[in-house]
């Protein structure tokens, strides 16, 4: 029988489940939906509760009731490489910067070929939903330069009013890095759409020649290099 609701012991099954797959809650939840989850041999609700005592089945086979050992790691991406685990024609992997022992982490949200700065990558996949979710809320903060200075009208739409994309409408917080230089430009933002920043600018005739990403919620690059890595708390 499944476990009781709300025992003492008990996790919600998406959240294990999410845990110990390093995928997100979604897509357990989907797994549960087409029937492929059975807890003690029964089909689960969206909303079931498990212990350490329940088995757990995936397609039939079991899911491990050891602990997982969660890892946190941040890297200083080059630009040039992409966030993927296959080589895309001339371009390398970020996982080309990392020892065998962490080939098996997921990056949390991405930076395309071109951009460079704090990437996180992490097995635990309830972190990585609660850093790239919107209802979450985590800012990011970027090192911006254009290729030609910002118009003070431009600066203004983009600062208080947002700009309208096909996906919607695209707002960020622009603070000056240093004082006279219109095309170098502190961005904040609290979305993780797919190229935001450069398709913003591009909608009123910029093009984006630099972009670094040197604060992920509380995380930051600091002063590590590219290419290096380092691991980090779980905040």
């Amino acid at each position: 029988m499944l476990s009781q609701q709300n025992p003492a012991d008990a996790l919600r099954l998406n959240k294990y489940l999410a845990g110990k797959l390093a995928i997100g809650r979604r897509q357990v939840d989907t797994l549960i939906e087409k029937g492929r989850v059975r807890v003690n041999g029964e089909q689960p609700s969206l909303g079931a509760r498990v212990r350490p005592t329940d088995v757990i089945t995936i397609d039939g086979q079991p899911v491990t009731q050891q602990a997982t050992p969660f890892i946190y790691l941040a890297l200083h991406k080059p630009v040039g490489y992409v966030c993927s685990r296959t080589q895309q024609g001339d371009a390398p992997t970020v996982y080309s910067l990392l020892p065998d022992g962490y080939q098996h982490l997921k990056t949390v949200g991405r930076l395309d070929k071109d951009s460079s700065g704090l990437l996180l990558l992490t097995n635990d996949g309830d972190f990585a939903h609660r850093m790239t979710h919107p209802s979450f809320v985590k800012v990011k903060r970027y090192e911006v330069t254009l290729d030609k200075p910002l118009q003070p009208l431009h600066h203004q739409m983009i600062n208080d009013h947002g700009i309208v994309l096909p996906d919607g409408p695209s707002r960020l917080a622009l603070e000056r890095i240093a004082e006279g230089d219109g095309t170098r430009w502190s961005v904040i933002m609290h979305e993780g759409r797919n190229r935001q920043i450069r398709r913003t600018f591009a909608a009123l005739g910029y093009g984006v020649t630099g972009l670094h990403r040197v604060q992920f919620g509380n995380y930051r690059l600091g002063d590590n290099q590219p290419g290096r890595f380092w691991l980090v708390e779980k905040q």
